[in-house]
């Protein structure tokens, strides 16, 4: 066993060699340090946990306790007087073949407070109410879909090199640029509605962006806020964000609430896995091409590390685990056990084959250590003990696959998570 921890002197020198030098990941599977993991089935008492009712009253209390106090933070629950707003309503959107709803939630009541907007199509031919696929997206609700009708959003946006975004605001040059990442067509022909809404409408993605967001919104200093260490970051309201959305699902008919898949890409897999841990009202969770803080062992230091992921984006979690930077080893938890806060509901884990950055092995592994959980529940995990071949599905309450290809959601891995999602709610 390699050693983990590095004394003050050698954290310092550590620091100064990384504020000095380029970030080089490692992508060589025989420079991955040994490591060991924490068990998912010993409490922190060290006593073993052997059935699912010790799990659900002791064993997930205590790791979610410990993902909030040191990796994502504490958010606030429901706010008081949250109201819904119909912006818009067509039974005859994308040619007939599906109703088209633009939900405006306002988060504390106030029309000049924190709001979302929320877009929903919904299959003119499925019986009501309907499954749900409910996810964020990144460059607001009119890049999911060509459809001119939808609402351009007016909040601020991540520059762009192709005139999507100009200024960062959204020109009608966005509308559509992201379809290619939104089969909703497929969802829609398979029975399934699809709910979505600009992650920024939460906090803008950056490091200032709290002080335009949610966090300041709801603090009572505001943009003044002094945050502790284990107060929310940007995923955790992220996350936050979607439990939101899934107030208002509540309340639609047309939608049924027991059946609402939580997914997400990249950083906002990440955000999907932590919604799904912390809210169990999301029936299925989809994490694609999640990486580090999302579905990929952080104590593999391999791809993107946690020092880098801090570094590059120290608004995203909380600021505890910024003392985890070339420290993994210390870290009180890793991500399988973030996959295990889901059991019993069914959890899907997707990565790529030349997305390196984002670990796919890691992902699996972090899978495949989630399965003792599922099996206090009687319930099948991954059913293989190798990593699949690219583009081969496998998978029973925890699936996965590796797809051929970089770092992107495709319609590939869409075709996974329809089937996925209708196998579990016992769909055609």
């Amino acid at each position: 066993m390699k050693a983990r921890f590095l004394g003050s002197l050698g954290l310092s020198l550590a620091a100064l060699w990384a504020a000095a030098a380029p970030f080089q990941p490692n992508y060589d599977e025989d420079k991955v340090p040994e490591y060991r993991l924490p068990d998912p089935l010993v409490l922190p008492n060290g006593k073993p946990i052997e059935d699912a009712k010790t799990w659900e009253k002791k064993g997930r209390p205590a790791i979610l306790k410990l993902f909030t106090e040191h990796v994502y933070g504490r958010a606030p629950g429901r706010p008081a007087g949250m109201k819904f707003q119909t912006w818009s309503y067509d039974r005859r959107a994308l040619d007939g073949k599906a109703t088209r709803k633009e939900i405006i939630i306002y988060l504390t009541g106030k029309t000049n407070g924190p709001s979302l907007e929320l877009l929903i199509y919904l299959p003119n031919q499925a019986l009501k109410p309907v499954p749900v696929f409910l996810g964020l997206n990144y460059f607001g609700n009119q890049s999911v879909h060509p459809d001119p009708a939808i609402k351009m959003t007016e909040r601020w946006l991540r520059q762009s090199k192709d005139d999507t975004v100009v200024n960062n605001r959204a020109t009608e040059k966005s509308r559509g640029c992201q379809a290619s990442r939104w089969a909703i067509e497929q969802a829609l022909e398979r029975g399934f509605a699809v709910a979505t809404f600009y992650y920024g409408d939460i906090e803008p993605d950056h490091e200032e962006g709290w002080k335009t967001g949610v966090r300041a919104a709801l603090s009572k200093q505001g943009p003044n806020t002094v945050y502790g260490p284990s107060d929310w970051g940007a995923l955790a309201a992220w996350a936050w964000g979607l439990s939101r959305a899934m107030d208002y699902i509540e309340k639609d008919r047309d939608l049924d609430a027991r059946r609402v898949v939580v997914f997400g890409h990249s950083r906002h897999g990440k955000a999907a896995l932590w919604a799904g841990a912390v809210d169990t009202r999301f029936a299925i969770v989809i994490s694609n091409d999640s990486g580090c803080g999302g579905a990929a062992l952080s104590r593999r230091r391999f791809g993107e590390t946690v020092e880098r992921i801090n570094t590059v984006f120290p608004h995203w979690f909380c600021g505890l685990f910024k003392q985890y930077n070339n420290n993994e080893d210390a870290l009180p938890v890793d991500q399988h056990q973030l996959i295990a806060l889901i059991a019993p509901r069914p959890v899907y884990v997707a990565s790529a084959d030349k997305d390196l950055w984002a670990d796919p092995k890691g992902e699996f592994l972090a899978a495949k250590h989630a399965e003792p959980v599922y099996r206090l529940y009687g319930l099948p995990g991954l059913g293989v003990e190798q990593m699949p071949a690219t583009n081969t599905p496998v998978g029973g309450h925890i699936g996965y696959h590796l797809r051929a290809g970089a770092h992107d959601i495709t319609a590939y891995d869409w075709e996974q998570y329809l089937r996925f999602a209708a196998r579990h709610f016992g769909m055609p």
